[in-house]
């Protein structure tokens, strides 16, 4: 019987704030039970990836709680401020660090203490190639060492979508991060154009920004057009992109972007910003094609002239949607990633407990 434990972050199941990590985790868990792995949970609380003196005590004790020895998953949310906490505990466990985003990307502060953790482990796993070749530059980690284990996707009826195309759909937090301030500058310039956008999304991570974002729609010529359903699951999130014609993201960094290949389950094209992993997330149709218009981060011009192009050009839907049907029949499922991830940690099981990986300094 293999066992696993798994340090998580408590808000894990939280569905005020639902997120492509905490899916991602609890759907590559669950498939690893489903394969004959005991995966006993360690729920930490606290403001992750920022942990004040009380989150670090509770990651401390999550991990003393592994016995030595023990193969053990910790989310990278957890890592990058209490990287020391992770090298005590990797040298006696066969440790592993799930690693979602690289926040040093994003963040050059948290750069120096997620390097210094996720080359204590013996592995680290990535959900992206290009999360994967970033780290292996930035931070000096040995190729071997770090593998990918691309999230996977629910098979999911084919959106029926509209002749004209214009039920817009975002699904993602309302933060700045996720660019839903590009978006709404964006479409100031299309309401010339018939479309309703519904942003499908946590507003309680950054209230203050959705706060203000909120506002600004209703007080503008877009507050009758875009509507803030905050989040939604299981039945109420399937209609809404049942109901949509195109998905519409404006991130500012996306290490995979889970939503798109979500959108592309159901046969929906994406209008994105090419950054990090997105066109990794996108694929390509069987001819080629990419199911997707990619504009520049930070650029509303060229965001307002892909989706206006959508909206015009029966031809650009059309070849679309051909594509997005077609990528469809390509994506990994869920079971395919617990595979994987099962896969990665039998690895460790054949090293000895504490040996780190030794990734040289």
């Amino acid at each position: 019987m293999r066992t696993l434990h798994a340090v998580l972050p408590a808000g894990v199941d939280d569905p005020r704030r639902p997120s492509g990590g905490n899916l991602y985790d609890r759907r590559v868990l669950d498939g690893l039970r489903a394969l004959g792995w005991t995966v006993r949970e360690h729920l930490v609380p606290g403001e992750w990836p920022h942990a004040d003196a009380a989150a670090s005590s509770a990651f401390e004790s999550a991990l003393r709680q592994c016995p030595d020895g023990a193969p053990t998953l910790v989310d990278g949310l957890l890592v990058s401020e209490v990287s020391g906490l992770v090298e005590a505990a990797a040298a006696r466990l066969r440790l592993a660090v799930l690693a979602h985003m690289a926040f040093g990307a994003a963040d050059p502060a948290a750069a120096a203490g997620e390097r210094v953790a996720l080359r204590a482990g013996n592995r680290v796993v990535t959900t992206s190639d290009w999360t994967r070749q970033w780290l292996v530059a930035q931070y000096g980690l040995p190729p071997g060492r770090v593998h990918v284990v691309h999230p996977g996707v629910d098979p999911a009826p084919a959106a029926p979508g509209t002749v004209q195309g214009d039920e817009l759909l975002c699904v993602a937090a309302v933060t700045p991060g996720k660019g839903h301030d590009i978006l709404l500058a964006a479409l100031a310039h299309l309401t010339d154009l018939p479309w309703r956008c519904t942003c499908v999304g946590a507003l309680e991570v950054d209230p203050v920004f959705a706060s203000r974002l909120q506002r600004h729609a209703a007080a503008s010529d877009l507050g009758q057009r875009i509507r803030f359903t905050g989040p939604l699951a299981g039945a109420d999130l399937d209609q809404a992109y049942a109901g949509a014609d195109l998905l519409v993201t404006a991130s500012r960094g996306e290490s995979y972007g889970m939503v798109l290949a979500e959108a592309l389950a159901r046969g929906l094209p994406v209008v994105a910003t090419a950054v990090g992993g997105v066109e990794e997330a996108l694929g390509r149709a069987d001819d080629g094609s990419r199911p997707a218009l990619l504009v520049p981060v930070d650029d509303v011009e060229a965001l307002a002239s892909a989706v206006r192009r959508w909206l015009t050009d029966a031809d650009v839907r059309e070849a679309l949607r051909a594509a997005a049907r077609s990528r469809r029949a390509s994506l990994e499922a869920w079971p395919d990633s617990a595979g994987a991830l099962s896969q990665v940690l039998s690895g460790m099981l054949s090293e000895p407990a504490g040996r780190h990986a030794r990734m040289s300094r």
